[in-house]
């Protein structure tokens, strides 16, 4: 990062442990854990195959986890990857991560998550689903006419209502994620317990199956793309590196607790799923978890259900748009972008520039599309940039021996390596399920190559020359 005035202002360590600990959890609990599990049932065929994909997913995450904790201790900087991968190969790949999560990754899925709010929120306002207006052009989802609701509109200033409570500073957004994240917890063990302790539970429904669908390693796949978006934002807190406290000691405990707390959480949360519906029932639910709870205490059951995933999705909201903010920010602040985007707010001491740049791009994809479409176009883009920070452990390793390292990959060089050996996989089953999805997320990186090119060149420009 180059120098920059003292006079200019700079952002505060203001996060502890448990605020580092509930954007892990509070962004990865969103709306997945409500959703995928129809998804993952269609594709595999047996709950136990489920199963199954979530310990591989979170087994998965958490070796992510354990080498980013080697990484977030050792280069805890604003921007998180951005930082890692310009480290480990040099600023044109920390670009194009940035690049792809400001326009794609990190803004789709705050677009997604705000799209799931709303379509819960219906449950109790039907209004929100009717169309406000109708676009007769084929611009929508799958080349249909675009439609507009009211509930997008609602979403929209969710999103614009949370970027201003986080442009106000870094504090009162970390204060809003710890409360309505232990809020979210308690609300998704009370549905555990109901699903748990139900006279609906029948041990049987765990060896029911459905038929027609996938299955074999293809399923496997399509039904783990499911579950890794449901654990996607694990990586989250290290964006945040410029202000957590004593990041060499918070990073790693944050990231291996909040992850083994997630694996738990979401096995627990099928469970209950699988002991009170049989594998058909959950296939053909598009809400699985008030389908359960309908079953088990009525309509108000399904109401319980909308309200604990509003609230989920809320938090995972919040997350998002603190932890993802500080990626641009970060880019911009080393010369390759707007310059305004790496301002930080002389009273509030938060990227005041790079908020309002992801609120205002997150709520014009609110309007683009549905909620498969959004995180099979996260998934594809994020899972290329996410193996190549892991092996960035490995170049780091020899490329600077001497880099202070408080904390060390467990299990190294297996566990960063069969990280990157399984992100191939899934890359690969990820173009052959979804091929327009996964050319959209690779356009969009080819995209930010002429951008470099001209960051690059106006940061040369301005670099004084030799004396």
């Amino acid at each position: 990062m180059p120098p920059h005035k003292n006079s200019e202002p700079a952002l505060r360590r203001a996060l502890g442990p448990w605020s580092t600990v509930a954007i892990i959890m509070g962004t990865v609990i969103g709306s997945g854990i409500f959703l995928v599990p129809s998804d993952m049932i269609q594709a595999v065929g047996s709950p136990r195959t489920v199963f199954a994909v979530w310990v591989f997913g979170g087994v998965l995450s958490l070796f992510g986890a354990l080498t980013y904790a080697e990484l977030s201790a050792a280069l805890p900087r604003a921007g998180g990857e951005y930082a890692y991968l310009t480290a480990a190969y040099g600023p044109f790949f920390g670009f194009l991560y940035a690049w792809t999560q400001t326009w794609v990754a990190k803004s789709a899925s705050i677009a997604a998550l705000a799209t799931a709010f709303y379509s819960y929120l219906a449950d109790f306002l039907p209004g929100l689903q009717a169309p406000l207006y109708v676009a007769p052009w084929p611009i929508g989802p799958g080349g249909g006419p675009l439609e507009i609701r009211y509930g997008q509109i609602l979403a929209l200033f969710l999103i614009l209502f949370l970027s201003a409570v986080n442009y106000r500073g870094v504090r009162a957004g970390g204060r809003l994620q710890v409360g309505v994240t232990a809020l979210k917890v308690l609300l998704i063990a009370g549905i555990i317990a109901a699903g748990l302790l139900s006279r609906q539970a029948n041990v049987a429904n765990l060896s029911s199956s459905t038929t027609g669908v996938p299955g074999g390693v293809a399923g496997f796949f399509v039904a783990l793309v499911a579950a890794l978006w449901a654990y996607d934002g694990w990586n989250n807190a290290g964006m945040l590196g410029s202000e957590v406290e004593n990041p060499q000691r918070t990073f790693p405990l944050a990231l291996i607790a909040g992850v083994t707390a997630v694996i738990g959480v979401y096995l627990l949360t099928n469970l209950a799923y699988f002991l009170v519906l049989p594998a058909a029932d959950v296939g053909s639910s598009s809400r699985v978890a008030a389908d359960m709870m309908r079953r088990v205490g009525g309509a108000k059951g399904g109401a319980a259900v909308s309200i604990a995933a509003m609230i989920s999705i809320f938090a995972a909201l919040n997350g998002s748009i603190l932890s993802g903010s500080r990626v641009p920010y970060a880019m911009a602040r080393d010369g390759y972008f707007f310059r305004h985007i790496g301002s930080v707010h002389p009273v509030f001491r938060t990227p005041s520039g790079s908020i309002v740049l992801l609120g205002l791009w997150s709520s014009v994809l609110v309007l683009s599309g549905h909620y498969s479409d959004l995180y099979n176009m996260v998934i594809f883009p994020s899972w290329i940039l996410y193996g190549m920070t892991a092996a960035g452990v490995l170049v780091l390793r020899r490329k600077a021996p001497s880099l202070p390292r408080p904390y060390r990959t467990w299990g190294y060089p297996w566990v960063p390596l069969a990280f990157v050996g399984v992100t191939i996989l899934l890359l690969y089953q990820t173009v052959i399920s979804s091929p327009r999805a996964s050319g959209i997320g690779l356009a969009v990186i080819v995209l930010g190559v002429p951008f470099f090119l001209y960051w690059k060149r106006r940061k040369d420009d301005s670099a004084p020359g030799p004396l």
